[in-house]
């Protein structure tokens, strides 16, 4: 099979022994020279004793012909090729007969008839065809070498190498000073499990991989460089999704003096040129901007998809008196009454309710179902609006539902009544699955950037029994709102926080810092963290900001999502050159593995894994490794 070549940049080649152009490069303009090419076989074609091959670098295609008459040894030997076998040809560049030229590529003109031929590696059978698309991603990820050399992922490496070129371009006008932070560190509060890496020179002690540079960057504000950045590599250990991954990159950026409105500026200039060199689109700016408290009453989430309506719409207006008794005993206890309607989509099938339905009660609804108002008309062409609710509204209410919500024919209406976080993450999530369901997004071409500000500062955690921080420690309260932090009122502060937002997707979110002392070591305590273990975890940050550190604040914004969405990919794992699976491993190298005893002798760790499987007898329970000091030496 043909591929289109390659819509990318090309490289300055240096012609050596091996080839004197790439694959892409020979043009009407070669005709009658002689070239050498290197590259591997894409396919090769017998067409009565004359075979054809299509030869491929990383550049594209190249026609090579092998005939008889020109060197029938060469000719013998082509025959023996197969698909993926390195091979450098030399010969004469021809034009193509009339009527076998190919258009789609840009070498389509031409062809080379070779006169040398050198077997530089022989493939073995392929495990699977690399002109296909494979749906066993195991096999992929175990053969991810070979995964690579297919024109889409071909692609998207490169995609994603010109959006970070332009990242790093773009900062460097912009005055930032690219610096790499340790990855052998301490423990940092990013809200994820850490890796945790024995230090065998500190026996018992362990350092952990950085979830993100946050208290080094700060550091480095302290430090008086005023504008940094660095291509960060982060780990997490958590559980895995389409959108993550163990380890990870993020563009991380800090500035000093800064306001939100200079950070916001920046890395909308940042995304546009990412998106330009990345897909060649210019992004209008500025991007739109909404609160918080507007995004989760609008769209029940914080990361908004705006391509499509079915917006969540608060009720309470109109059924504050109804003779509905639930939602209006609902409104009367401090509750809310949402609605969405999904316009166009009363055609719902059996299976899709009951999807909403699952979906709803995985999210926190107490019902067994949702409730809705079906409109459709009968046989004698009559609106009828189907649902049990209809008979309890008033015709008022009636009228007024319809106004509000725009009902109309082929409408479907859904409700939910209870509290604001139950309506918010229930509704968000049914808007959501509906507009997968009537591939609402399915041909978009809209890359619709917002802004999300004014988060809440602290949210409280029921689990724990205490207050949590939204974004991380490091957070400024706004200045407006200290005095609630002072009064211990911790649910009304917002924060000097903000995330950047495409088509549902979170590409990356910051705020301004703390960079006092004592308003540090205050947060602290707010989140429950005493004086002594302030000290042991973060000691080092709180004497720093006693030098003179100045105001700054930053961002940080995923790559590998922004690579995805830039692709056009579902999942990061095909712009991630070796990605982790599902299960955080890693098919190709067979990792992780087992270690020796003595290794882990030697790291003064001892493997507590067999024991913690007899200890424990529910399967779940031992699904997790842990490591004691050995009490003797090595």
């Amino acid at each position: 099979m043909i591929r289109a070549p390659f819509s990318t940049f090309v490289f300055a080649m240096i012609p050596n022994d091996y080839r004197s152009l790439h694959c892409n490069a020979i043009r009407a303009e070669h005709i009658g020279q002689n070239v050498t090419l290197s590259g591997w076989v894409n396919s090769a074609r017998d067409h009565g004793g004359v075979i054809f091959v299509d030869l491929r670098d990383r550049e594209g295609l190249t026609q090579v012909v092998f005939r008889p008459e020109e060197n029938a040894d060469v000719a013998t030997a082509s025959h023996e090729l197969r698909d993926e076998d390195v091979i450098q040809v030399t010969g004469r560049v021809e034009k193509r007969l009339t009527g076998t030229e190919n258009t789609k590529l840009g070498t389509g003109e031409v062809e080379v008839v070779c006169t040398v031929l050198k077997v530089l590696n022989k493939s073995d059978v392929l495990p699977f065809h690399l002109d296909r698309e494979l749906s066993n991603e195991d096999m992929r990820m175990k053969y991810r070498y070979l995964d690579l050399r297919r024109e889409r992922m071909n692609k998207n490496i490169r995609q994603r190498h010109k959006i970070t070129t332009a990242a790093r371009n773009y900062l460097d006008g912009e005055g930032f000073i690219e610096v790499e932070t340790p990855i052998l560190s301490n423990p940092t509060p990013e809200g994820a499990r850490d890796f945790l890496v024995p230090a065998r020179l500190s026996p018992s002690k362990f350092f952990a991989l950085p979830q993100a540079p946050q208290q080094y960057k700060q550091l480095l504000m302290v430090a008086g460089l005023e504008r940094y950045f660095q291509i960060a590599r982060c780990f997490r250990d958590e559980d895995l999704r389409a959108d993550r991954q163990p380890e990870f990159t993020q563009i991380d950026i800090e500035a000093s003096f800064i306001q939100q409105n200079d950070i916001i500026n920046l890395v909308e200039g940042l995304l546009k040129s990412m998106f330009k060199a990345g897909q060649g689109v210019d992004i209008p700016l500025p991007f739109q901007r909404m609160t918080y408290q507007e995004a989760m009453d609008r769209y029940g989430v914080d990361k908004p998809d705006t391509r499509y309506g079915n917006e969540i719409v608060d009720m309470a207006d109109v059924f504050a008196a109804s003779g509905f008794k639930i939602f209006r005993t609902t409104l009367e206890n401090g509750g809310v009454v949402r609605a969405i309607n999904a316009k166009g989509f009363a055609g719902i099938t059996t299976g899709q309710m009951i999807r909403l339905n699952e979906l709803a009660i995985q999210a926190g609804m107490k019902v067994k179902q949702l409730a809705f108002i079906k409109v459709e008309r009968n046989a004698e062409g009559v609106l009828e609006y189907k649902s049990p609710l209809w008979k309890f509204f008033g015709e008022e209410e009636q009228k007024a539902l319809i106004a509000k919500l725009g009902v109309e024919e082929n409408d479907i209406v859904f409700f939910y009544a209870g509290s604001w976080d139950d309506a918010c993450n229930i509704l968000g999530k049914v808007r959501t699955e509906i507009a997968t369901m009537m591939d609402l997004t399915k041909d978009s071409t809209a890359l619709n950037f917002l802004w999300v500000v004014d988060f809440p500062l602290l949210a409280y955690s029921p689990e724990d029994q205490s207050w949590v921080a939204v974004h991380h420690p490091f957070t400024r309260p706004k200045a407006e709102d200290v005095p609630l932090l002072d009064a211990g009122e911790y649910g009304k502060v917002r924060a000097e926080a903000y995330d950047v937002v495409l088509n549902g997707y979170e590409l990356g979110g910051g705020s301004i810092r703390i960079h006092e002392s004592d308003l540090q070591a205050k947060m602290f305590g707010v989140l429950g963290v005493s004086p002594e273990e302030q000290q042991i975890k973060f000691r080092h940050i709180l004497e720093a900001f006693k030098f003179g550190a100045p105001p700054h604040g930053g961002l940080a914004l995923g790559l590998d999502r922004i690579a995805m969405l830039v692709a056009g990919e579902n999942s990061i794992r095909e712009v991630i050159a070796f990605p982790k699976n599902n299960k955080a491993c890693d098919l190709m190298t067979d990792s992780p593995t087992n270690v020796e005893f003595k290794q882990l002798r030697e790291l003064y760790v001892q493997s507590t894994w067999k024991e913690k499987k007899k200890e424990d007898a529910a399967p779940a329970a031992a699904s997790a490794a842990s490591v004691d000091p050995i009490p003797t030496g090595p």
